[in-house]
């Protein structure tokens, strides 16, 4: 497997993309990662390490997309960024998978015109992992698609359902629709009539779940538009953080419980891992003829292996392929 990463898409690039790809590299001794971008300040990060996997190289690519930049445009106008060299190389096959931490519109608009639609797909949708009691919950919509139609979410539900299934191990994953009740007459328009469509094709579906549903590990995938997904992914960011902040204005007011920290220092080790936002990478851009994952803007070189990882896996999977075979299904109205 080859993946390519965007060197100088990120708050932290390209230290965080040149740290992140040794790290991954480690980890998949029979892949390879190419980053693209400057190579002067590429070859520089990496000559700031020992021992750099042989498995990595750099493709120059001496433009840069900011965070500023308007997605359509910084399409057009710089196709030499480090960014659409990345996204060209899955394109004509050079590359197996994409990873980037810029300017998300500009990863999308890169990633529908030069890797394009899967066919019966009208619209992508960016699906995220978020921690639960269980173990993890494939969210999507979080953020592609501000406004969409119950056709949308019911593509969303079928995507979400087969990554769960093939990258996640998730036998036969539950799939729920976000709403703002469980009962079946709650919901605006979209949630209603989606949740019509959903039930008639999808099999495994437990109906509308609330938001409190997805954390407790109701169900293993969610399906929202991506102006919900978005607000519920950024708040469960901050919730984590907030978490780990009282906890520690709270070990300095009651000086006592540090004799006990050792005893709980694997337990908040554990918790931490888990409610880590850098610890799931990024987003995976579904719907689209290739494995493309969009990372936050301020992902470190954790976050930056943990999404290398993922991709691999991803195109390993050949979920792409996996997705289109069930579109066919769903054609000849056969339920997921």
């Amino acid at each position: 497997m080859k993946i390519a990463l965007d060197g100088m898409g990120g708050d932290y690039a390209p230290k965080a993309q040149v740290e992140g790809a040794i790290l991954a590299a480690r980890l998949l001794p029979d892949d390879r990662i190419v980053i693209t971008g400057n190579r002067d300040l590429i070859e520089r990060e990496l000559s700031f390490h020992k021992d750099v996997p042989r498995g990595i190289s750099v493709e120059h690519a001496p433009e840069v997309v900011e965070m500023t930049d308007e997605p359509a445009a910084a399409y057009r106008q710089k196709k030499n960024s480090s960014l659409a060299v990345a996204v060209r190389m899955v394109a004509d096959g050079a590359a197996d998978a994409v990873v980037s931490a810029g300017n998300s519109g500009a990863v999308m608009a890169a990633a529908l015109f030069d890797l394009k639609r899967i066919e019966g797909i009208s619209r992508p949708a960016l699906a995220a992992l978020f921690p639960t009691l269980k173990g993890t919950c494939v969210i999507l919509d979080v953020g592609a698609n501000v406004d969409s139609r119950p056709a949308h979410l019911l593509h969303f539900a079928l995507m979400g359902k087969i990554y769960a299934r093939e990258a996640l191990g998730i036998g036969d994953p539950a799939v729920g629709l976000v709403s703002i009740g469980e009962e079946d007459s709650k919901g605006n328009e979209l949630t209603l009539e989606t949740l019509k469509l959903i039930r008639e094709r999808e099999k495994n579906f437990v109906g509308n779940i609330e938001g409190r549903d997805i954390p407790m590990g109701l169900v293993d995938v969610a399906v929202c538009d991506g102006f919900v997904g978005n607000v519920i992914l950024k708040f469960g960011e901050g919730v984590g953080e907030m978490l780990f902040k009282l906890i520690k204005q709270a070990l300095k007011k009651h000086p006592v419980t540090w004799l006990s920290l050792p005893f709980l220092w694997a337990a908040m080790k554990d918790l931490r891992k888990k409610a880590d936002y850098s610890e799931y990478g990024g987003a995976l851009l579904l719907g689209v003829r290739g494995a493309c994952f969009i990372c936050h803007g301020r992902s470190n070189a954790k976050s930056i292996k943990n999404a290398l990882l993922k991709a691999a896996s991803y195109a390993k999977h050949d979920i792409t392929r996996k997705i289109e075979e069930r579109l066919k299904e769903y054609a000849n109205g056969n339920a997921a």
